[in-house]
């Protein structure tokens, strides 16, 4: 079961993502992932001091742009389906009524 966690992991953090318009590993380290199946070329790319810092904050700030503008798409969707609901004094109106409150213990 191990096994293919790890592989639906490495799936999920490859796969583009809309919101943010990368992968999230992409997204973290500013490269693409090479897996054992493609790694046919070596490079090294170091980056030091502040000029990692610099990099780092401007993907978060623009990660968080994409996020916000997947956010008001997806508020914008939701809205166009949503219909405004008047009521007035005597309408009857169905209350959903829980009967379980808060944490719920069964045994001691």
């Amino acid at each position: 079961l191990t096994q293919f966690l790890t592989l639906v992991e490495f799936s999920y953090n490859n796969s583009y993502h809309a919101s943010i318009k990368a992968t999230p590993f992409e997204a973290l380290y500013a490269r693409k992932c090479h897996s054992p199946v493609c790694w046919n070329e070596v490079r090294e790319f170091h980056l030091t001091g502040p000029e990692i810092v610099q990099e780092t904050t401007e993907k978060i700030v623009q990660i968080k742009q994409r996020i916000q503008a997947a956010r008001d798409r997806q508020k914008s969707y939701a809205d166009l389906k949503c219909k405004p609901m008047e009521f007035q004094v005597g309408d009857k109106v169905m209350l959903k009524v829980s009967p379980w409150k808060g944490v719920v213990r069964f045994g001691k």
